[in-house]
């Protein structure tokens, strides 16, 4: 279960990132090469993601939205300075229940 996470963990930093990169190129004029990295880092999530232990892929990407949206409102805290309010800790701590009980048989 540690290794789905930390691949999870991974993978997350590598879609929120790269996402990130492509968003400052498109909605606030950063250079192409900004974009150009933020699609790279985009397809080295999807790699990451395939170092998955599950067979399915459906079930590896519905348990990885969970993880996907801690690490979305922990990012929005540290890079955009956003402090998460408690009902978004109560939703993001529920996420990752749901997961844990989606990855607890393979």
């Amino acid at each position: 279960m540690l290794r789905a996470y930390v691949l999870f963990f991974f993978a997350g930093l590598a879609e929120i990132g790269g996402g990130y990169l492509v968003w400052q190129w498109l909605r606030h004029g950063r250079s192409l090469v900004v974009g150009l990295l933020g699609g790279a880092i985009l397809f080295l999530y999807g790699i990451i993601a395939t170092r998955q232990e599950f067979a399915s892929f459906g079930k590896v990407y519905a348990a990885y939205g969970g993880v996907f949206i801690v690490l979305a409102v922990l990012w929005g805290w540290g890079i955009d300075h956003r402090r998460p309010d408690v009902s978004e800790w109560i939703g993001a701590a529920i996420c990752l229940v749901g997961v844990t009980v989606m990855l607890w048989r393979r």
